[in-house]
């Protein structure tokens, strides 16, 4: 057979349309880039396995565990045609270069590639941490293949996961509510945030009491606050323990009686100054970002969330801006270290850069892929002024970020001076009271003249020095006191993750890949385990039954340590040192007196649900976890005052807002003794004889009828259907009436609506009649007013009264005039937020033909269904604007007209 005859063409192969873009530009004549646009295949769901797979030992898993836990790969439908399209243009090349990324995602999307094409021409493998022409021609000088090791570590990664969701969420679906899901790195996250938030429920706050003073001398006046009482220090929020006990010994604890007398003993006292103390001051820059510190201070300082930044920082790798987003490595090149250093000079002068360029390694522990840090893309850096044409907002003011945190990483450390004065004087009772100021004075910049590091919320009293210049006094001088005053304090509960907190955490214990930081963050949010109270992390009262059932039946599989050493596996097996087929046969199976995850599914025994599923709140009351959500439960015997008998448990609805560590047993008791009867019989419906309550529902009071199931009796009764064979088939359960319902009107309420009222509310919508061309028009109640309805043509009408006495004429007359949109200026907005931090317009929430929509004026995104107007934040709509922003403008795609048929001409 005759071989095939050169082309000279060379097919580059990319994951994304954007990188293969900007690649294309620098490799020349001859090259092709085409982009998988990520993974081509993966695991499919067992169901969609073939029919001759599902009953074996692929079929639980699409994982054949017993034979080294080989996957089965299937083409993902919609990349049949990518596929397609990518063989095509290899039948026309010469060599194959695989260029994704050089992470071990990156890694498994070439192999796939190499699995699912099968290439009979020479194959390379090509990486490179930045699109630039520079990094590309280096990359061409060193080719590879693809690194099975890589391709291993991920492969494993991703049947740990499919093992551990389908073995454990089913338990969750069971016992707790269906839906939920289990994850790997998800639930140990989730515990983390669910821990944070039980340190804060079992918190006990202690009282605290200080004095603070202003002290004037000749070079100047400063304040001080209260340090020593008799030389004894005075007690601070951190002498305190969580359970409010004072835990540190030679203390003074003054409270606010003891204060008052002080601060009145001091106001004629007179003040010397005791001590001055000054030391040299040295701040070092941070080090270049990494992906998981990108995310911390992009949410501190820009207030992206991790979605948004990873979503920004992959447009501007893919378009040439910066070096590769996901990385562990701290490491600037040679290259980059020049780049920042001859910026830094350039910028700021010579005397701001070191004599040594600074090196810097990584801290984390299992710090994974040997990238270098995130910086400015090229050999040398384009400042932010160069491309600012070119980038969006967001994009902008990330890359001013990254460029600024990686040319300060490579200046002069700040310099200067910090003094500390205290000073005394003896009260009118004799008490010696000694106070103290400190003050740092910044001498000469270095690194602060482009970047400072942002900072995380933590807990105690602020001591950290003010920069500020204390008056020049010397030992011994007088003082001249004035506002001397008692101040209290009360120590704070560990504060809240943030995203950028918790990042950090999830770092420093080893816990996941900073690449997936960002997706898990985001995918307990959507889970609905954890909500935003501002740029709080919250969780929900289902994640505390989540993680107690796992704590109680899967412990190792939600430890931090156990997840951590977890992913020091994974490395191993990356490293080549380990083999994940092995590793996955110990984690299911088990091996001597280690159960495997198997074994332990399959011993659970009985789990009680209702334990599970309560917290309790005082003694006699308990929150339950729902299937409608959480509600409070108390045990106290409730009497029916008219029959004396003992009814049912009283319920409390817990407001959705509130957070589980304000649920205190005092709003405990609140709530049940306010809470609103939670149904009240109004009577029988006289047409059908179904018994018609008002309730109080989850999303509001609402009317119903109650429709009786069928009995024994009336089932049996039912005509017996028979199968082919003539024997008789099983009385059928008959399918469940949906009974009429009726939100109440705003006037109305569970104790004063009454059956007439029910009645006309469960018959809405009210048909009032035809317009001439036969049009039904309808009126009813919606969620932002009443309404009227022809066809696909809704009209607003006054007030929800006028839902029963509108008539035909009246809807006729509103539908003869035109329809306002958005000319009508009456129309309030649904809610106002203020201005937005980037675009400075005022966002606000309207109501648009598909539903509300956040907009800004500028950027327009839609409510989450998930969400009610009612819940939707201020930081909630900024964020969904930002990740609007990051996601870039929607791509439309021009549709073209087919050409005009032509007439055919008849035949003479």
């Amino acid at each position: 057979m005759p071989s095939k005859a050169k082309t000279g063409k060379k097919l580059v192969i990319v994951e994304s349309p954007a990188k293969s873009k900007t690649i294309a530009k620098y490799l020349g004549e001859g090259f092709i880039v085409e982009a998988s646009i990520g993974h081509i295949r993966d695991l499919p769901q067992p169901s969609e396995l073939p029919a001759e797979l599902k009953k074996t030992s692929v079929g639980k898993f699409a994982v054949d565990i017993e034979h080294d836990f080989k996957p089965y790969y299937v083409v993902s439908p919609d990349k049949k045609k990518k596929v397609t399209e990518l063989k095509a243009a290899l039948k026309d090349a010469d060599e194959l270069y695989l260029a994704t990324d050089g992470d071990r995602e990156g890694e498994a999307i070439a192999w796939h590639l190499l699995e699912v094409l099968k290439p009979k021409v020479p194959v390379y493998r090509m990486t490179f941490g930045e699109i630039t022409k520079e990094a590309i021609q280096r990359a061409m000088g060193n080719l590879r293949d693809v690194d099975t090791a890589l391709v291993d570590a991920q492969e494993t990664r991703r049947v740990l996961d499919r093992l551990y969701g389908y073995e454990i969420s089913p338990v969750l679906w069971r016992k707790v509510a269906r839906g939920l899901s289990a994850g790997r790195v998800q639930s140990v996250v989730t515990r983390m945030v669910v821990d944070r938030e039980r340190e804060r429920m079992a918190f006990k706050a202690a009282s605290y009491w200080d004095l603070t003073g202003q002290f004037g001398a000749d070079a100047g006046s400063f304040k001080a606050k209260l340090a020593a009482v008799d030389g004894a220090k005075v007690a601070s929020g951190r002498d305190f323990n969580d359970d409010g006990v004072l835990t540190s010994k030679n203390v003074a604890h003054l409270n606010e009686e003891l204060a008052a007398s002080l601060a009145a003993g001091l106001q004629d006292a007179s003040f010397t100054v005791r001590s001055v103390d000054t030391k040299p001051y040295t701040r070092r820059p941070a080090a270049p970002f990494t992906t998981s510190t990108l995310q911390q201070e992009a949410g501190r300082k820009l207030r992206f969330s991790s979605k948004s930044t990873m979503q920004v920082a992959q447009r501007l790798y893919e378009n040439g801006y910066i070096t590769y987003m996901r990385t562990d490595s701290s490491a600037l090149s040679d290259e980059a270290v020049t780049a920042a250093r001859r910026q830094a000079s350039e910028l700021y002068g010579p005397e701001y850069i070191p004599q040594s360029p600074r090196v810097y390694t990584g801290k984390a522990a299992n710090a994974q892929e040997a990238h270098e840090a995130i910086r400015p893309a090229g050999d040398s850096f384009r400042t932010p002024a160069q491309v600012a044409k070119q980038l969006s907002g967001d994009e902008f003011r990330l890359y001013e970020l990254i460029w600024k945190r990686t040319v300060a990483s490579q200046m002069a450390d700040a310099k200067g001076s910090t003094a500390t004065i205290r000073l005394g004087a003896v009260s009118a009772d004799g008490r010696d009271a000694e106070f103290s100021a400190s003050g740092t004075v910044i001498t000469f910049p270095g690194f602060l003249a482009a970047y400072e590091e942002g900072k995380d919320e933590t807990r105690g009293d602020d001591d950290s020095d003010e920069a500020r210049r204390l008056p020049n006094v010397a030992k011994g001088d007088a003082l001249k006191a004035s506002d001397i005053i008692a101040v209290g304090h009360e120590t704070s509960p560990p504060p809240r993750y943030t995203e950028a907190s918790l990042t950090a955490e999830l770092e420093k214990k080893g816990i996941g890949r900073p690449s997936t930081y960002a997706s898990t963050i985001s995918t307990i949010q959507d889970r609905g385990y954890v909500r935003k109270q501002g740029s709080a992390l919250v969780p929900s009262w289902i994640a505390f039954s989540v993680i107690r059932l796992l704590e109680q039946h899967f412990s190792d599989y939600v430890d931090y340590e156990f997840t951590a050493d977890m992913e020091g596996d994974l490395d191993k097996i990356a490293n080549g040192q380990a083999v994940g087929a092995s590793w996955l046969r110990h984690f299911y199976f088990g091996e001597d007196s280690d159960p495997g995850l198997l074994s332990i599914v399959n011993n659970l025994g009985e789990i009680d649900a209702r334990e599970i599923n309560s917290i309790p709140i005082t003694d006699q009351i308990t929150l339950r976890v729902g299937k409608f959500g959480p509600y409070l439960e108390s045990s106290a015997a409730t009497v029916d005052p008219k029959t004396g008998e003992i009814v049912e448990s009283p319920r409390a609805n817990v407001p959705e807002d509130l957070a589980p560590d304000e649920l205190t047993a005092a709003k405990a008791i609140e709530l049940m003794e306010t809470a609103a009867p939670e149904e009240r019989v109004l009577g029988t419906d006289p047409h059908t004889g179904h018994t018609v309550v008002a309730k109080n529902g989850r999303y509001g009071a609402y009317v119903t009828e109650v429709i009786p199931e069928m009995t024994e009796e009336q089932i049996a009764a039912q005509p017996v259907e028979y199968y082919k064979n003539g024997k008789p088939k099983p009385p059928k359960k008959p399918v469940k009436a949906k009974p009429r319902t009726g939100s109440l009107f705003k006037s109305m309420t569970v104790e004063s609506v009454t059956l007439d009222e029910a009645l006309q509310l469960m018959s809405l919508p009210r048909v009032l009649g035809e317009d001439a061309e036969g049009n039904l028009i309808t009126v009813q109640n919606g969620r932002f007013g009443p309404y009227l309805k022809k066809g696909t043509d809704s009209r607003s009408i006054g007030s929800e009264e006028e839902i029963f006495t509108i008539t035909l004429d009246q809807a006729l007359e509103i539908y003869s005039q035109p329809k306002q949109r958005g000319a009508r200026a009456a129309v309030p907005p649904l809610a106002e937020f203020g201005p937005d931090p980037v675009s400075e317009k005022n966002i606000v929430v309207k109501e648009g033909r598909f539903g509300p929509y956040i907009t800004d004026g500028i950027t327009n995104i839609t409510v989450p269904r998930a969400t009610s107007l009612e819940e939707l934040t201020r930081e909630q709509a900024v964020e969904l604007l930002a990740e609007k922003r990051a996601k870039g403008p929607v791509k439309r795609t021009a549709t073209r007209k087919a050409p005009a048929k032509k007439k055919a001409t008849a035949k003479k």
